[in-house]
């Protein structure tokens, strides 16, 4: 029951369908921005309805299939945690576009929503829009936001997990938080690494560090 579940899961988080919206507006999200085939190209290439609309189906494939397991007691504790990271991991590796998918934000949403009852998720996009707040605040002109909001995305999922732990989750959801945070991590690791890189090309961070390495030797 349980490989059946995983597979079904995998197929679900497969569908792409801000890639297939793109499509019948004659757009490929493979040539815009990062080519991720995901909602927010989907935004950027054919406007804010369309982009709505698939970040909308994105959440409900993660949320809905799940949830349904869930009321009927088809899957629990520990075995939750394979289920629902075939949802994520389907969206990352999609079977029906080669294998090449998304960040999975909006679907790792839909799981999480689907597993505490909306709590984890709201709690994530209310520290996702603090952090959005302090970058505006922070970021400096050498930081691209596009790699800034990456870093926030990976950031606000450790926060997130505080929180989890300070509201005792069970064991197995912290397992499952820990495997969200590796997922984020490796699809926006592009981007991370970007910004690392014009951190430490920015000329105050290498004023800095020259001081630190001045002091140490003293």
């Amino acid at each position: 029951m349980i490989v059946l579940l995983v597979i079904l899961e995998y197929l679900c988080g497969s569908m792409m369908f801000s890639y297939w919206l793109a499509k019948l507006a004659n757009k490929d999200l493979t040539q815009v921005g990062d080519g991720n085939p995901g909602a927010f190209n989907l935004w950027k290439a054919a406007g804010y309805k369309l982009g709505l609309l698939g970040t909308a189906l994105d959440v409900l494939k993660g949320y809905f299939p799940l949830v349904l397991f869930l009321k009927y007691g088809l899957v629990e504790d520990i075995y939750v945690i394979p289920v629902a990271l075939a949802a994520i991991l389907g969206h990352v590796f999609p079977v029906f576009l080669k294998f090449r998918g998304g960040k999975a934000i909006a679907v790792t949403f839909g799981v999480w929503s689907a597993l505490t009852g909306f709590e984890v998720s709201f709690a994530y996009a209310i520290i996702l829009a603090v952090l959005k707040l302090i970058a505006k605040l922070v970021t400096q002109s050498w930081a691209s936001p596009t790699e800034v909001d990456a870093f926030m995305v990976v950031l606000g999922m450790g926060i997130t997990g505080i929180y989890m732990l300070m509201r005792n989750f069970e064991g197995y959801l912290i397992i499952l938080w820990i495997c969200s945070l590796f997922i984020l991590a490796y699809t926006n690791k592009a981007k991370l690494y970007r910004l690392a890189n014009q951190i430490a090309q920015e000329e105050q961070w290498k004023d800095l560090l020259g001081r630190f390495r001045q002091n140490r030797m003293q």
